[in-house]
């Protein structure tokens, strides 16, 4: 039997609220939903290729007492997009939330780009948010309102070599959402953008222990971001607490952006 639901009263409550995570059989879109289930929500773990990680991730949701649904798509394709939205508002009769988080993050010098990489990177991060927004914002407008956020990244608005197509992705995620905060925003839909800074995963320390170092002799905050900060901003910005916030880019990324560089 499952455990009695421990909402965590640290978060905002999103009890009898849905939302739908995308990429959450990885790192960060897992992290993500695990806020939204200690938050109280029902949650939609999309994955598109790891599908262990995302049952997985539903099973440990479902021991606390939460509530979970993993959903395949590949949403490359916008009538995976559409079914995926769908599916999400079946569930539990509506939809109040929707997290575009899935995405790659290629290196690739820009002399060696081609076009069908730009357009690669480009699906996966920006045209794959623009479709499953299309498809929920009516579904949230339904319900009286709700909450799209975007996971950019800081490097949409600061360049990093190697990742040309990753950086304008993500920066016309930032303006996409500006966008669409204008457009509905007369439905009460409210969207926003989170901006990471560097990550924490396994091994990243061994892999790349000159870049850690680096972040965290620049980062005020003096460590790296783990998936459940990530988390609580999206789960802030989901919440009643953010009624009035649309349009804007939060970033969290433990004050990196305001070191120096001189």
């Amino acid at each position: 039997m499952p455990e009695t639901p421990s909402r965590d009263t640290s978060l905002p409550d999103l009890t009898r609220r849905v939302a739908l995570v995308t990429g959450a059989g990885g790192l960060i879109g897992g992290g993500i939903a695990e806020r939204f289930a200690a938050a109280g929500a029902a949650v939609v773990v999309h994955f598109r290729q790891n599908e262990k990680a995302a049952h997985a991730l539903a099973t440990r949701i479902a021991e606390r007492g939460g509530r979970a649904l993993p959903v395949q798509a590949d949403l490359t394709r916008e009538s995976e997009c559409a079914r995926l939205v769908e599916t999400a508002a079946d569930w539990q009769g509506g939809l109040d939330a929707l997290v575009n988080n899935a995405g790659v993050q290629p290196v690739q010098a820009l002399g060696t780009m081609t076009a069908e990489d730009w357009r690669a990177v480009y699906d996966a991060n920006t045209t794959s948010a623009f479709a499953c927004t299309r498809a929920a914002a009516p579904l949230l407008a339904a319900r009286g309102g709700g909450s799209i956020t975007h996971i950019a990244s800081i490097e949409g608005t600061m360049a990093t070599p190697g990742h040309a197509h990753y950086c304008a992705s993500k920066a016309a995620l930032i303006m996409f959402a500006r966008s669409a905060a204008l457009e509905y925003g007369p439905d009460a839909v409210r969207v926003n953008t989170v901006s990471p800074g560097l990550i924490d995963r396994p091994g990243l320390a061994g892999d790349w222990p000159d870049g850690v170092r680096r972040w965290t002799g620049a980062a005020p905050l003096g460590r790296l971001g783990s998936p459940a900060d990530i988390g609580n901003a999206c789960v802030f910005l989901a919440s009643d607490a953010a009624a009035w916030i649309s349009g804007t880019n939060l970033v969290v990324d433990g004050g990196v952006s305001a070191a120096p560089t001189w």
